[in-house]
């Protein structure tokens, strides 16, 4: 619940933000690719700015997604080999029951008699 409260009080500002954003910046830029020769149209794109903002918000979340899942890496190898090793002490541990349960059955305990 807290999650979903602290999502909605970040998105929503950071929508509205875009927006406005988007509706100011509609006019159209070139972004130039060629350092040297600006003016050549084949390394240039024209777009409207707002285009230009919702792809390095785009990319900038590619690029800390990225981030995160290489960080987190090894704790997601660390999960995986402690599976296995509790899948691995949870067979052990029925083998163990199921053996001693066979033995317990086997087992003929004195009849007291008095």
């Amino acid at each position: 619940m807290i999650k979903r409260i602290v999502n909605i009080l970040v998105l929503i500002p950071v929508g509205i933000v875009l927006i406005v954003l988007s509706v100011a910046n509609r006019q159209s830029v070139t972004l130039a690719l060629n350092p040297f020769r600006p003016e050549d149209s084949v390394l240039s794109v024209t777009a409207p700015f707002f285009v230009y903002l919702f792809l390095a918000v785009i990319v900038g979340l590619v690029i800390g997604s990225l981030a995160t899942w290489f960080t987190q890496g090894k704790y997601r190898k660390r999960a995986r080999v402690e599976a296995g090793e509790a899948v691995k002490w949870h067979t052990e541990a029925e083998k163990h029951k199921t053996r001693a349960e066979a033995i317990a059955s086997q087992a003929v305990l004195p009849a007291s008699g008095k």
